[in-house]
């Protein structure tokens, strides 16, 4: 739900997905250890004498190596007014380098049959490519050379900045509720850092100077500041031997600077109108601000976030959708920014009456969560659809490498990995109802979207 980059101005962006041949392929052990709620996701962490976190995990499984290169680096490292540099900076990186020309990093890539993409969020920036085994060493030097000899120039700041406008004048075209989205947004999280879109705003992109671009560039997009994550068909020491020959003699940045101090976010309730003149249908956000990613309340949460709304046997999409149908359109998740989460839900009615009935239809379950014992069939049955989402993170090398770099960037122990699955499989009944009570109070933030 998050204004989040989805269209790359250098190459598609690839959708991963679990398929049913690639269950088949794993094997009995697997599965067993997967029915006992254990992950068995084998690495291996070192780190580098200029500060680079490195992470490699083995799997022969197919003749492919995924290569994830993980910046602690986001949107919420963006000073006011200058909002966007950390999306510019994502497309300036295939722009060239000392060493490889404009666009040859993707042309190898495709040549070879692999395959890249990007993405930028409030707190990191992620740049991953899949690729025959026996490319590996080209790719690192490909990372290497342009987190250390990156070409900024004025003529190619400007090329992408027409991009990025052009790409923001798109999106407000297409999508009618994105002001909407923004304005949600910044409801939810009152702090400039957290609030305001990834790909920033027009004025603020045009205004954004080459040595502004240069110093963001080499203050965050260093060793010290990234994680590299290798996994798939890799030999681990003639790996680690690579790692080390092209990325231990780049030097090692600056110090980053530290985030300002999270504002608390208000508890009071907040409920707000905003007219919409894109809009041909009434709409309205609903969010709760819940427990940090690292609290031990974050796992029953995320279970209630499937009773609620993953699926089609969840009980708003069931309710709203199929047994009252009162909504054209529902979408809703767990958001993480950084150390912050929220619940939230967007719904599209065809009517103003039908708007009022799906929100005292979503009070009336969440209530009915806070009040009664869910039983163990239904249970059971969203912690099974839980359980295959979060096996695919372990589907691919790919997948596999994503998930260990998210994880490190999150601040979570990797450590930790093979029973995480074991903690939010191991919450019951009442688990559910406690943390039902304790988050999902009068204090919700409702945003209702009026037509003219």
């Amino acid at each position: 739900m998050a204004e989040i980059p989805k269209k790359r101005l250098a190459f598609p962006q690839k959708t991963l997905f679990l398929t049913l041949s690639l269950l088949l392929l794993l094997t009995p052990p697997i599965l067993k250890t997967q029915e006992q709620g254990k992950m068995p996701l084998p690495f291996e962490y070192f780190q580098l004498s200029n500060g680079l976190h490195v992470i490699l995990s083995e799997d022969h499984s197919l003749p492919l190596v995924s290569v994830v290169i993980g910046y602690n680096v986001g949107s919420i490292n963006e000073q006011p007014g200058k909002t966007g540099i950390a999306y510019l900076l994502e497309n300036l990186m295939f722009q060239g380098s000392r060493n490889v020309s404009r666009m040859q990093h993707i042309s190898f890539i495709n040549r070879i049959g692999g395959e890249l993409s990007a993405t930028t969020t409030q707190d990191k920036t992620l740049f991953y490519q899949r690729v025959p085994s026996n490319q590996l060493a080209r790719v690192l030097w490909l990372e290497s050379d342009r987190m250390r000899f990156l070409e900024i120039s004025a003529l190619k700041i400007e090329q992408i900045k027409e991009a990025l406008i052009e790409e923001i004048n798109q999106r407000k075209a297409n999508d009618p509720y994105r002001e909407s989205f923004l304005a949600f947004d910044q409801l939810l999280y009152p702090d400039f850092a957290y609030s305001h879109p990834v790909i920033g705003n027009e004025t603020d992109i045009r205004n954004l100077t080459v040595e502004y671009v240069r110093d963001f560039y080499l203050t965050y997009y260093t060793p010290n500041n990234a994680v590299l994550c290798v996994a798939g068909n890799i030999d681990k020491r003639k790996t680690e031997g690579e790692i080390r020959k092209y990325f231990e003699t780049l030097p090692k940045g600056k110090d980053i600077p530290p985030l300002p101090p999270i504002k608390t976010p208000s508890q009071k309730g907040v409920v707000k109108s905003l007219e919409n003149v894109l809009a041909s249908l009434p709409g309205f956000h609903l969010g709760y601000r819940i427990a940090s990613p690292v609290s031990d309340d974050f796992y029953p949460l995320k279970i209630i976030e499937y009773i609620l709304l993953q699926g089609e046997a969840s009980r708003i999409y069931r309710r709203l959708l199929k047994r009252e149908v009162i909504a054209v359109q529902l979408n809703g998740n767990i958001e993480k920014r950084g150390n912050l989460a929220t619940l939230r839900m967007f719904v599209v009615n065809s009517n103003q009456l039908l708007l009022e009935r799906s929100q005292r239809a979503i009070f009336s379950e969440i209530n009915r969560l806070k009040s009664r014992i869910i039983q163990e069939k239904e249970l059971r049955r969203a912690k099974n659809t839980f359980k295959m989402d979060y096996i695919n993170h372990y589907a691919t090398s790919l997948n596999k490498a994503l998930f260990l770099t998210e994880t490190f960037l999150s601040k979570q122990r990797l450590d930790d990995l093979p029973v995480e699955l074991e903690k939010y499989l191991s919450i019951n009944t009442y688990d559910i109802l406690r943390t039902s009570k304790k988050y999902f109070t009068q204090e919700s933030t409702l945003l209702n979207i009026k037509i003219r």
